[in-house]
């Protein structure tokens, strides 16, 4: 992989369930929150799905838009494109009704000294959200940060798992889906948690912090020393999917790839595609976060980029000194700090 542009290509190409799936979901998608890091590249997954499909429905994307060109761009793949600030409550009630919402607003970075704002926006706004759109199905996206560490060998934590989030960052997550559930019961609103971790792109992930690390020869901290990833393109498609399986309680869904990954055996991989030692600090700690996906697998299948492809494709992008978004995931942190 070589070019933005071709990535693009590989994130935005449907699947045939994906195909099949979206003539089933009736109604526009509206994508709230859609100039994330996720956001455009499952807008355009969406459009260019319903058009393989031969469906008329729209795709609206909703965010401030600071950056024009994003706007665009989505424009030009088919996105209706509204620009709004979500917690401007005359805005929000002014966007338009849709029978099936995705929810990927929120806020992680720079939480540490903005504490406040961060639960405005993961904990309030999910209010003021489903208050509004309270006749449709939402996917909310959610984090596994909501749940404890976990043993590196027991498969990761389930749906079931009780939620124990650590620093405010997690806990404002858990009150985001705490907020929304509680519409759910309250207005029966079909409802999904999509609780992910990580989504891996060329341009950002665990995958992209570590092979840079090896490639400058920064010591890699091994206290968490294991990790889940999947294919960005992957979860972007569950998530749209998803939108078949919401209900009311909520539906719960770990979204990850199926392996507990060593860090240390990733960054020898790279090591040895890219000729470098990787350097090591610490050792593991038994405890980590983790996700047990096996539900997710069960209902939509095995994500269809592998592990290994993943890592090859990273190294290749770094040694090209490809573009990255600067948004480093803080896989690392154990104290919750964001």
């Amino acid at each position: 992989m070589k070019s933005i542009e071709e990535l693009e290509e590989i994130l935005s190409k449907p699947t045939a369930n994906l195909v099949e799936d979206i003539k089933k979901i009736n109604g526009d998608i509206l994508i709230l929150g859609v100039a994330g890091k996720m956001g455009p590249s499952l807008a355009k997954l969406a459009s260019r799905a319903i058009k393989d499909a031969g469906i008329n429905k729209k795709v609206i994307g909703v965010s401030r838009f600071s950056d024009p060109k994003l706007r665009t761009d989505l424009e030009n793949h088919g996105v209706t494109c509204i620009a709004a600030d979500l917690l401007d409550d005359e805005a929000l009630q002014a966007l338009p009704e849709t029978e099936n919402v995705i929810y990927m607003a929120g806020k992680k970075f720079g939480t540490t000294g903005q504490e406040h704002s961060t639960w405005a926006m993961n904990a309030y706004l999910p209010g003021r959200v489903a208050t509004k759109y309270k006749n449709s199905k939402i996917v909310v996206f959610s984090s596994g940060n909501i749940y404890p560490f976990v043993h590196y060998a027991s498969g990761g934590a389930l749906e079931e798992t009780p939620p124990e989030p650590i620093g405010e960052y997690a806990q404002s997550c858990l009150g985001r889906e705490r907020v929304f559930e509680y519409f759910s019961h309250q207005y029966n609103i079909p409802m999904l948690m999509y609780r992910l971790n990580y989504a891996i792109d060329m341009r950002y992930g665990n995958l992209l912090e570590i092979c840079k690390m090896v490639n400058t020869e920064k010591p890699i901290n091994l206290r968490s020393g294991h990790m889940n990833v999947i294919w960005q393109g992957d979860a972007n498609e569950i998530a749209i999917r998803s939108l078949l399986h919401t209900s009311s309680p909520p539906k719960i869904l770990n979204v990850t790839g199926p392996e507990t990954i060593s860090i240390r055996q990733v960054a020898e991989k790279f090591g040895k595609l890219m000729n470098k030692k990787p350097v090591f600090i610490n050792e593991p700690e038994p405890n980590v976060l983790l996700n047990n996906a096996s539900l997710c697998h069960q209902l939509f299948g095995y994500p269809t980029v592998s592990l290994l492809t993943m890592i090859e494709m990273t190294a290749q992008w770094v040694q090209q000194d490809g573009e990255t978004l600067n948004k480093p995931t803080h896989f690392q942190e154990r104290e919750g700090k964001f």
